[in-house]
């Protein structure tokens, strides 16, 4: 539960003031909602975004240029760059950033999946 920390208060009261205004109805959806998200969306196996398909749609997309990989720290990353319609290559997902101080070093992150990516395409 210590993940949910990066919500400010104020986000977080806001939240739940929202969600003691529903109904049943509405909190079962809310429940269900969650739930079917947990058991559906998975890492792509390419990319590590999450999609309910592997590989993802990004990857999976013929139109996109798999010589141009943008390589960015979190999901959200991805998100952000989609949202400006402007990159059409692929991405890779790290799920971090190399921390010494923190005890975060390569073997942590999606590096080695990065770099087996890239030898593989010079094959």
């Amino acid at each position: 539960m210590k993940d949910f920390q990066v919500y400010g208060h104020k986000t977080a009261a806001r939240l739940a003031f929202h969600v003691l205004d529903w109904n049943e109805e509405q909190t079962n959806e809310f429940v269900n909602s969650i739930i079917n998200a947990k058991k559906n969306l998975k890492y792509c196996s390419t990319c590590f975004n999450i999609a309910d398909t592997d590989p993802c749609p990004i990857c999976s997309n013929p139109k996109r240029n798999k010589d141009s990989i943008c390589v960015v720290e979190d999901v959200r990353d991805v998100v952000a760059m989609e949202r400006t319609h402007e990159f059409k290559g692929v991405y890779h997902v790290l799920h971090g950033s190399i921390s010494p101080m923190n005890g975060i070093g390569p073997d942590d992150i999606k590096i080695k999946e990065l770099l087996a990516r890239l030898v593989g395409r010079r094959s």
